[in-house]
């Protein structure tokens, strides 16, 4: 499993807006910025294909990047 960071997942989010990632605050409403439905369903289940085992359903109640990281990090090996 790769590790995942705070950063990574900023960088991410960023390449599929095509923003750039600084521009993205860590609370910003993601929805804000055009993270639609599909979108967010293509990030997690890339993910998930890398080893992260995160329920997007979960993951949709929260709107920024601080509240997903918080809920990643209960999953991540000490």
């Amino acid at each position: 499993m790769s590790t995942f960071t705070l950063e990574r997942m900023r960088a991410d989010v960023a390449r599929m807006l095509r923003e750039d990632p600084e521009a993205i605050g860590l609370d910003d409403n993601l929805m804000d910025w055009g993270l639609d439905s599909m979108r967010l369903l293509d990030l997690f289940m890339a993910w998930n294909a890398d080893g992260l085992n995160v329920d997007v359903m979960e993951i949709a109640a929260e709107t920024s990047l601080n509240g997903w990281w918080r809920l990643i990090q209960q999953r991540q090996p000490q």
